[in-house]
């Protein structure tokens, strides 16, 4: 089977690194995966204009339903050219539902983006999926699409860190659940030591935040920040991601909140318990016991006194590592791409 995802697609951002592994794992199958768009010989993807070929299209939507790469014939192309049928939408930040607001998140500015959001996929296709454990919407279904490679597993070992936390992701929507994890931080800066924000938007707002009327989305407190020491990195491309998250003794698993409500999972779901890190998951405990396991409740950042785990993982991180290991066998088995693959074809031939 040929798949074709048509997806906005960038280096340093969202859902590239999954489709690169889509693509990977693919012929082990019989399988072939392209990414809709004009060829490009210095990209580690495989584009594809010749639709007619393609024996599904896979929309990945994530902060826009539009095209980055093309002409004015992609939508002709991309519609005419592969049936309905053969078409399937994965909403990976929600935006499939009406207008929700939570904690300075909001999926939509209004009701009417909400309403063009969903006509597009309305008129792409009869089946939307979203990357969540429990979707919204009652003709929306669960798809996780982000997935796990066995491959990405470093070894751990916590001797000669050069940074106490790092935390690898863009500031957008992230603040709040951010300034839970450095409050606690604080408390222990002394035994947490260098610590380092890597991303877009942590020490200033992108070039395209105010353009876009976004500066809210981007917001941080970098003096706050700076106050207390952090460290700015530059965003980084995915296959630097796992290298750079293995730099730190712990790494914060967060979501934004929207995520959080909607019970989503994403890239760094995956990613962090492969590095050579302990995962601090700023997430609900019985979301983290789903995902990872029942074990895996040991990491998560308690309400009371955070500042005591954070402490406890600086000091005696090797005492985790069973932990991890746990979980990293809990993904292999569950979450790999080969098996993501595996159902993303049974979805288009269902």
């Amino acid at each position: 089977m040929r798949l074709m995802f048509v997806y906005y697609c960038f280096g340093d951002a969202g859902s590239a690194q999954d489709i690169y592994h889509y693509s990977r794992v693919a012929s082990d199958f019989g399988h072939e995966v392209v990414v809709y768009g004009p060829p490009d010989p210095n990209s580690r993807f495989t584009f594809s204009l010749d639709v007619g070929v393609a024996d599904a299209l896979i929309f990945v939507f994530e902060w826009t339903t539009q095209l980055r790469t093309g002409d004015r014939l992609d939508l002709a192309r991309l519609l005419t050219k592969v049936p309905r049928e053969r078409r399937l939408v994965i909403d990976c930040d929600g935006a499939y539902n009406d207008m929700i607001t939570v904690d300075g998140d909001y999926n939509h500015r209004d009701q009417a983006a909400s309403r063009a959001w969903t006509e597009v996929c309305d008129s792409i296709s009869d089946r939307i999926y979203q990357p969540s454990l429990r979707p919204s919407r009652s003709n929306v279904r669960s798809f996780l699409f982000h997935g796990y490679d066995p491959a990405w597993e470093r070894p751990l070992d916590f001797t000669a860190k050069e940074f106490g936390m790092v935390y690898v992701g863009h500031s957008k929507f992230r603040w709040r659940p951010m300034k839970q994890v450095l409050r606690a931080v604080e408390q222990v800066r002394d035994e947490v030591g260098r610590t380092a924000l890597v991303g877009h938007g942590w020490d200033a707002l992108p070039t395209w935040a105010a353009p876009m009327e976004m500066e809210d989305v981007y917001y941080t407190d970098q003096a706050y920040l700076r106050k207390i020491g952090v460290e700015f990195v530059s965003p980084v491309r995915f296959e630097e991601v796992i290298p750079w998250m293995s730099r730190a003794v712990i790494n914060p698993v967060i979501y934004r909140p929207l995520f959080k409500l909607l019970s989503l999972v994403t890239c760094r779901t995956f990613e962090t318990p492969a590095a050579n890190t302990i995962p601090l998951f700023g997430l609900d405990e019985e979301y983290v016991r789903e995902v990872y396991g029942e074990d895996a409740a040991a990491l998560v950042l308690p309400q009371d006194h955070p500042e005591e785990k954070i402490a406890d993982m600086m000091r005696r991180p090797d005492d985790y590592t069973d932990i991890i290991l746990g979980i990293r066998r809990n993904l292999a088995a569950q979450h790999s791409y080969a098996a993501r693959l595996q159902q993303l074809v049974e979805l288009v031939e269902s």
